[in-house]
């Protein structure tokens, strides 16, 4: 081994003591601190944690409603109990790495498919499509809460992964199919709907990307083990954890699709002449008011031509004129 790098220590039982949760994850045991069971699945779950502190700073500094503080509030437990499941790898902290998931994803669910049942009822008079609205709303968050209590209450008596799996599956395909509806249905300007689909399609790619990243872990793991043991050793090994890039590749995505959404809500609500959706450095999305200085450059498309701070000024020096 080289000066900067030194070989794998065998597996070992550290401070947390023997594992209970019912999933140990391909990243051996204690080999890297002897407090810490998988490091590398550990410490990925900063990404989780940095979407959540900045989407939440983007709700209180776009006013966004309480939803999307509960959004934020749904991933940022995700990312702790994540945090502490890996670290730990003791069933209690395995419940709240999973059963959060559920709990977070079922809020932009409610959101988006109580619009998506107004989207579809033909009301006229608007005092009544607000009162049915509302109602809409308590119908699908009961409905999504029962769901959620029963699939909870089955998994925990039978403590099969596949159970939770399958409803968080379930609800991905919900927030995809009422969040394209929407899409669809509210946007004609032709930049507009090429920010959302730009910004649902990297959240899915990036999405999708995690979640291979993680089933090639599950299913070639003495692969992987061989790899970093006999290739790459100490520090290069950890990169090569695939379920740590899951956490990383999903917590981006996540990034994505929650600016999405974001702009999507100021959308059907009919507040977006009060934001700008910009890309920073041509790739990362905001959702900004119209008045903000932006110190950045940024583009207004993914990838399109750049916009310095200058540039924004004149452009609005010639709307006023």
């Amino acid at each position: 081994m080289g000066f900067l790098s030194w070989p794998y220590p065998e597996e070992s039982v550290g401070y947390w003591g023997n594992v209970t949760s019912t999933i140990d994850w391909c990243e051996e045991n204690y080999v890297v601190s002897y407090y810490v069971a998988e490091w590398s699945n550990t410490i990925s779950n900063i990404v989780y944690l940095m979407t959540t502190f900045y989407s939440t700073y983007c709700t209180y500094r776009n006013s966004l409603e309480f939803r999307f503080y509960l959004i934020g509030a749904g991933y940022g437990i995700v990312g702790v109990g994540s945090w502490l499941f890996h670290m730990t790898l003791q069933y209690r902290f395995q419940l709240l790495d999973e059963l959060p998931m559920n709990y977070a994803m079922s809020i932009p669910v409610w959101s988006l498919v109580s619009e998506a049942i107004d989207e579809i009822r033909s009301i006229k008079d608007r005092k009544e499509k607000k009162e049915q609205s509302h109602k809409d709303e308590i119908l699908t968050g009961s409905l999504i809460f029962l769901t959620i209590s029963i699939v909870t209450w089955i998994y925990l008596k039978s403590k099969d992964t596949d159970v939770h799996e399958v409803l968080f599956g379930v609800l991905v395909v919900l927030v995809a199919i009422s969040s394209g509806l929407l899409t669809h249905n509210h946007t004609i300007d032709y930049d507009m709907k090429k920010n959302l689909y730009s910004a649902m399609a990297l959240g899915v790619v990036f999405f999708l990307s995690g979640f291979t990243a993680w089933k090639l872990d599950i299913h070639y793991c003495n692969f992987w083990i061989y790899l970093r043991r006999n290739v790459l050793a100490l520090p290069l090994g950890m990169f090569l954890e695939l379920h740590g890039w899951w956490h990383a590749l999903t917590g981006v995505g996540i990034y994505y699709y929650l600016v999405y959404l974001q702009y999507l809500r100021v959308i059907t609500t009919g507040t977006y002449g009060k934001y700008k959706f910009i890309w920073r450095w041509k790739i990362f999305p905001e959702l900004v008011p119209k008045d903000m200085e932006i110190s950045t450059q940024y583009s207004n498309t993914l990838f399109g031509s750049l916009v310095t701070t200058k540039d924004s000024k004149e452009e609005e020096n010639r709307k006023k004129k």
